[in-house]
């Protein structure tokens, strides 16, 4: 954000990790002693200069800021066909998620619909944690694009051929001939959340 001096922004960074990592705001008292404030009150005050330079907005509460710009992961809906995947129509909000959870950089969450993975522990309504990637490894559950369609399935290919495998025996597979048609993989399965809300 622009306008800001170099302690505003390591404030800023601060409560914006804190907010990913704790899925709630610090306190001011937690402000204070991460930069080494002598009270809340100076904690206060450098809130005070965020807020009036548009960074955060403030209410009387323990823990009442609130960024004013997005924290945290992009949830993606329902995927409007052809849109990129993390296009804004898509995005229906963003989530704090601890991305120290995940061997790989968790870039977003997708809303899961249909049963189609429940064997493999992923059900619908979950919120699927994706590492942003176009390439996958025979046997990795992927995000992917098949006539402006966006699955998840796990991926395997022989002979010219990509199929996108079903964690569920009530469901085919969807087999593609790569000559004809690409595969693009948008990416790579690296958790599941389940009722985030609740947490």
């Amino acid at each position: 954000m622009d306008g800001l001096t170099p302690r505003q922004q390591e404030i800023l960074d601060f409560i914006r990790g804190f907010v990913e990592s704790e899925g709630m705001p610090p306190t001011r008292a937690e402000l204070a002693r991460a930069f080494g404030f002598r009270s809340p009150a100076s904690a206060e005050e450098h809130l005070r200069a965020l807020e009036k330079k548009g960074a955060i907005t403030l209410s009387g509460m323990a823990r009442g800021l609130r960024l004013t710009e997005p924290s945290g992961l992009p949830l993606v809906g329902q995927v409007a066909a052809g849109a990129p995947l993390l296009a804004a129509e898509n995005v229906v909000g963003h989530y704090p998620v601890n991305p120290s959870l995940f061997k790989l950089r968790a870039d977003y969450l997708l809303k899961v619909r249909g049963w189609s993975m429940r064997d493999a522990g992923i059900l619908d309504g979950d919120w699927l944690v994706v590492h942003k990637a176009s390439e996958a490894r025979d046997g990795q559950i992927v995000v992917a694009r098949v006539d402006d369609e966006v699955t998840v399935k796990r991926l395997k290919r022989k002979a010219g051929r990509a199929y996108l495998i079903a964690e569920n025996p009530d469901f085919s597979p969807i087999v593609i001939e790569l000559a004809r048609t690409p595969l693009v993989i948008e990416g790579i399965a690296i958790g599941v959340v389940r009722d985030l809300n609740a947490v």
